[in-house]
This record gives structure tokens, sequence and C-alpha cells, in this order.
């Protein structure tokens, strides 16, 4: 078995069902591929939502297991032990793989084989429908990812983002796998950043990390859910990361990290700005607001 799917869950039992339906019905065929489904301390039905599907479901390989420790850095960690592929290909469990997902993903290491890790497109699936007052720099927020229309190396420190990324599990191992000083989500606080972390390490090993938009799955963004409250959750949550993973190289990082957040802050009142004189208002304030909340993050411990 070349690829290993590692799906975290946490309280998604109305989302998991669906995201396993995809992996299900891909092109390759269930024999492509394992499935394992990591339950982070779910306090919902998920684990009967789980059984009820594999009841329904009952070929290929899927397994369930639970991870006591909250933080999807566990969580992924636990996954990654016991996964059998020689590829570790995480997915989050709102995240909607398209038909052909695990088709590219084994074309992509094939033609590649010198590669040991990638990512691909994230498109959010706004339910009702996307809210006027998104825009393209706060989308990232809800996981929109798109950073080039055809398949290259990521280049000026970018990197795939967690709820769609490839890596070679004996990578993986070496370099410790995911930081759990950045676990995710635990509670109400987040301390994001853990793809991040894992790739500047990969990359440290001087290797190259690729995107391929093919590689393409949807994210489920329910706009009820779009509070304030989330919002600066997450936004501050990777402030907070780049906080604990800066400091941890060095206090000069981390100054350089607050300079560079300061700068963006700017940036966005110039964004905010002309979205005014474009006649949407509605975005302004909204770009604003991801700056200062980041950079809150960045700041307060």
């Amino acid at each position: 078995m070349q690829l290993s799917i590692i799906i975290c869950s946490y309280n998604r039992a109305t989302y998991i069902g669906d995201a396993l339906t995809c992996l299900y019905e891909q092109t390759s065929g269930l024999e492509a591929f394992e499935a394992i489904i990591v339950d982070n301390n779910s306090t919902d039905n998920t684990p009967a939502v789980f059984q009820a599907w594999r009841a329904a479901h009952p070929n290929g390989n899927f397994s369930y297991i639970t991870e006591p420790q909250q933080g999807a850095s566990y969580a992924r960690n636990t996954g990654a032990k016991i996964a059998k592929g020689q590829w570790l290909c995480f997915l989050d469990d709102d995240a909607l793989a398209t038909e052909t997902y695990v088709a590219n993903v084994i074309r992509h290491i094939q033609d590649q084989p010198y590669i040991v890790g990638f990512g691909g497109r994230i498109i959010p699936k706004y339910i009702p429908a996307e809210p006027k007052w998104m825009s393209h720099y706060v989308s990232s927020l809800v996981g929109n990812f798109d950073y080039a229309p055809v398949a290259c190396a990521f280049e000026n420190g970018k990197y795939p983002l967690e709820s769609n990324m490839i890596v070679k599990k004996s990578v993986f191992e070496e370099v410790g796998g995911f930081n759990t000083a950045l676990p995710g989500v635990v509670g109400t606080l987040r301390i994001g950043g853990e793809g991040k972390e894992l790739f500047f390490k990969i990359m440290a090993l001087n290797h190259t990390i690729y995107y391929d938009p093919s590689i393409c799955v949807y994210h489920v963004v329910e706009v009820k859910k779009l509070t304030s409250e989330y919002m600066y959750r997450v936004a501050s949550g990777i402030g907070r990361g780049e906080r604990a993973r800066t400091k941890a190289i060095s206090q000069k990082a981390y100054y350089y990290k607050v300079i560079e957040y300061v700068i963006k802050w700017g940036a966005s009142l110039v964004l905010a700005i002309k979205y005014a004189l474009q006649g949407k208002p509605a975005k302004s304030w909204p770009v604003i607001q991801f700056r200062i909340d980041a950079l809150k993050g960045l700041l307060i411990k």
C-alpha cells in the first residue's frame, strides 16, 4: 500500500460521513489507499456516525482510532504511527475530496519520484453562500488556498495547508512529525502553524515542496459559524503559532516576525481603502480585523 490518508476528527459528526464517502467513491479504487480516522476526544456522536457509515460501506481499508491528547498535531502524529503507507496524506474531517483526488496524488508521486512533500488546492464550500464581507485576503482563514494555476514548486516561504498536504512517511519521521507545541485547537484556544513548521523543517533538509492544483478538496464552511469570536480564534491562533515557532528559533526571529506583522497590518489599511473605493465597504473592516487579531496573538502570550 502506497498511500495512507489520515483524517483527524473533533466533533464533526455532521460532516465526517460525507468526507468518508468522497474517499469511498474515488476513481482510483479502494485498494489504492487506506484511511485512518483519528477521533480526538469528540463529545458528539462521531463514533456512532462512523459505525453506521462503515456498516453501509464495508469495503476498503477504513480504520477508526482515538487520541485522548487534545490537539490536531497529537492526533495526526498518532495516525502517522500506525499508517502502513509510504506516503501520508492529511485531510480535515470536513474536507470533501474530488473523485480523482487519490488518482492525482498517486500520479504526482509517480511522475516526480524525487519529491518528498506536496500539497493541493482547497476550495471553500460555503453553506449556504459566501458572505458579502468575505474577500480573497480573509478567505485564507476558512481554508481557501489556490497557490498557482499549474503544478509547480512552492517559493518565497509558501507551503501546503494542513487540510490538504502529503508527505513521505520516512521524511515525516526524520523531522519528528508535527510539533506538539503547535497543537492546533485545544478547547477554545488555537495555536496554529503546525503544517508550516513541518514543511519548514523538511525544506531545511534541502528538499523542495510542490503544489499541484489537480489535487483538490472542498472545505465545508458554515457561514452561521463565522462569528467575530470564531474569526478571532483562527486569526489570533496564527499569531500564537508564529510566536511559538519563531521564539523557538531565536528572539531575533520573533522580533522580525513582529515587524512583518506590523507591515502587513499597514498593508491591510491600504486594502481596506481600496475595497471602499471599489464600492465594497463590507469587505474593508474584516481585512483590518484579521491583521489586528493575528498581531494580538503574536504579541500576547
